[in-house]
């Protein structure tokens, strides 16, 4: 089946996950946020019904789809107003890495668990002094006899209080020398000399942010996930699905948004008719949707890329899909905000706060400046200024 056309499986899977997630919508994730704690109860449900293990194996409890059908789920729980972020990190990060690398034993003990919920895992890939600099990584692993010890820092990690374990991008010592090899750990919450901070954000989020510091953490040798050599593969074998979730979570996000202006507009009269029914306001929101199917079928394409197994398509379509959700959502966000006028602002319509929200898909996993530079240099063969 075509991406761009949907099979009648994909349709039934969107109308279930839609009205699953109407029934906790954005009045539940407030009131979540607003007590200071997990989406406990939604993301339970969600793994009961198996829509948070739909992309991981069969044999190890998932559903056996791929990233397209988990990013399907993620959208239309983003639209009905309740997105889980930890979706992107635990089974489309963490979970595609260890299903495709992770040994048999790894597997067996993170799989089962990341696809009933019962545990949780989360990634940490950024550094304060590395950005979105990969190359610059700090953090290091250096062998002890058959151990290994982690050291550095890792910062805006999601959700690292809810989970088991964090899955840490760090280096082998000779990376020193220039080579970059990166190798992936898997790193358990409560393992001596591995600490958090919480970082306080204007960001109105259930899931909060911590800045890491791994002080020679001593790890056993089964905590390295894959082959030592063939980090490189591995790391962006999680990265293509993080871009691809990012945008499914930022198109619902618009969706969400616009569904609720396209409300008010239908129902709000100021003169003679529907505010609606005045172009100012419809043309507008008409060209939001336009760019919310638009980045849609980017990310169908990128999801169905990196489903066949083309990491390098997949590659390309991730980064243009998560760049077309991030600037459709921003201006979605805003157009529904403008379209409320001071209603807009107010807790009651509950839209002021995906202002900030909304951004976020613009800055991470990866800014827009840094897609633009991989599309100018990958696709356009253009110079490198850097």
């Amino acid at each position: 089946m075509s991406p761009v056309i949907e099979s009648d499986e994909h349709k039934a899977l969107r109308e279930a996950v839609a009205s699953f997630g109407r029934r906790y919508g954005r009045d539940y994730l407030t009131k979540v946020v607003d007590e200071g704690r997990h989406p406990t109860e939604l993301w339970q449900e969600a793994a009961k019904l198996g829509y948070v293990s739909v992309n991981l194996p069969e044999e190890y409890g998932g559903g056996g789809g791929g990233i397209a059908e988990l990013a399907l789920v993620l959208e239309e729980l983003g639209a009905a107003g309740s997105p889980l972020l930890m979706m992107i990190v635990s089974p489309a990060i963490c979970g595609t890495v260890i299903a495709r690398f992770g040994t048999e034993a790894q597997k067996r003990e993170w799989l089962p668990a990341l696809a009933d919920g019962s545990r949780l895992m989360a990634f940490g890939i950024t550094e304060p002094d590395a950005g979105s600099n990969s190359h610059r990584i700090t953090t290091t692993a250096r062998r002890d006899g058959a151990d290994w010890l982690l050291t550095g820092r890792k910062v805006f990690v999601s959700g690292v209080d809810a989970a088991d374990a964090t899955l840490i991008v760090g280096r082998t010592a000779d990376a020193r020398t220039g080579r970059l090899k990166p190798c992936l750990f898997i790193v358990p919450r409560d393992a001596p000399g591995f600490t958090r901070r919480w970082i306080d954000m204007e960001l109105h989020s259930a899931e909060k942010q911590f800045e890491l510091t791994l002080d020679d953490v001593r790890l056993p040798a089964e905590a390295l996930v894959g082959d030592e050599d063939a980090g490189l593969a591995q790391l962006f074998a999680g990265l293509n699905p993080e871009r691809i979730m990012t945008a499914a979570f930022a198109i619902g996000m618009g969706r969400y948004a616009l569904a609720r202006a396209v409300e008010y507009a239908r129902e709000r009269t100021v003169w003679d008719t529907p505010i609606g029914a005045h172009q100012a306001i419809a043309h507008p929101l008409a060209q939001a949707h336009i760019d919310l199917e638009l980045a849609r079928l980017m990310t169908q394409k990128a999801a169905h890329l990196y489903d066949a197994g083309d990491d390098t398509g997949a590659g390309e379509a991730a980064n243009m899909a998560k760049y077309a959700a991030g600037e459709a959502c921003v201006k979605a966000v805003d157009q529904a905000v403008q379209t409320l006028g001071g209603n807009g602002l107010t807790r009651e319509f509950g839209l002021a706060s995906l202002i900030t929200a909304s951004r976020v898909a613009r800055i991470a996993p990866v800014s827009r400046e840094m897609i633009l530079n991989y599309v100018s240099h990958q696709s356009l063969g253009l110079p490198k200024s850097y």
